[in-house]
């Protein structure tokens, strides 16, 4: 069965996305069968696979509310071994349909379970809120992966995602745990991204991965063009940072990088 990981910040900047498009994908290329569920209204992490999320028909907005199975919704993408459940502009309203829905805090869960066998691990790019498809996100995965920016207000509002997610464990997942912290826009030559990471460290001690992503034009660059940033510019530092963030998954989940 495959592990389910949510990849959530509910401050917006911080690199959800991009982690989770660029994650996926390295995961995916270092030979593990990968699916990247976009639950996130604005789309990106379908875009940034390339899917132009105007042209999608039926999308995770459909899978929620129970209009259609995962599996209908499934796209192969041109990446290797990733799949994608995209979204479309209809997940804007999702958050009041699912509140008048039976089981409203399970659906994602029970939508995924169809399919959770094909995959060695699926990853959730969650909307930057604490809202109900981000509760819904929490109550399906196994873990919970937390990006972080290198900035001044890089801990504001994580007090309040920590306590959510104790709450989702106390009262629908008692499976679910912190998988990882990640830094992101890192600039090692600043002083406060020094204080921000000593800072992170203490407020996750033994949970803040050792690879960091840094500030890169290329990253940037990667989803205008459709393209996880392994594909636009493997020689790039964000594509380098990245493929060293997925060993550094794999080993933690204890897995082998097959290529």
């Amino acid at each position: 069965m495959g592990r389910t990981i949510a990849i959530v910040n509910q401050k917006g900047g911080v690199g959800k996305t991009t982690s989770a498009v660029n994650l996926a994908a390295c995961v995916g290329a270092h030979g593990y069968r990968v699916l990247l569920c976009d639950i996130d209204p604005q789309g990106n992490a379908t875009s940034g696979l390339g899917v132009n999320k105007r042209e999608v028909d039926s999308s995770t907005y459909d899978m929620l509310i129970g209009a259609a199975d995962a599996h209908e919704i499934v796209r192969h993408t041109a990446f290797q071994n990733l799949d994608l459940l995209p979204a479309n502009i209809d997940l804007a309203g999702a958050e009041l349909e699912l509140s008048m829905l039976d089981s409203r805090e399970s659906r994602i869960r029970r939508a995924l379970a169809k399919i959770k066998g094909d995959y060695d691990f699926i990853f959730l790019d969650c909307p930057p809120s604490l809202g109900l498809i981000t509760l819904n996100a929490l109550c399906a995965v196994d873990t919970v992966l937390v990006p972080i920016q290198c900035e001044y207000y890089a801990l504001e509002g994580l007090s309040q995602l920590m306590n959510t997610i104790r709450q989702v464990k106390r009262r629908y997942n008692p499976m679910i745990e912190l998988e990882g912290v990640l830094l992101t826009m890192y600039d090692g030559r600043l002083n406060l991204t020094q204080q921000v990471v000593q800072e992170v460290k203490r407020f996750f001690p033994q949970k803040v991965y050792a690879s960091v992503i840094p500030r890169n034009v290329r990253l940037s660059e990667a989803p205008s063009f459709g393209q996880p940033v392994w594909y636009y510019d493997r020689s790039s530092r964000g594509a380098k940072a990245y493929d060293a963030l997925a060993a550094e998954f794999l080993r933690k989940n204890g897995k082998k990088e097959q290529q």
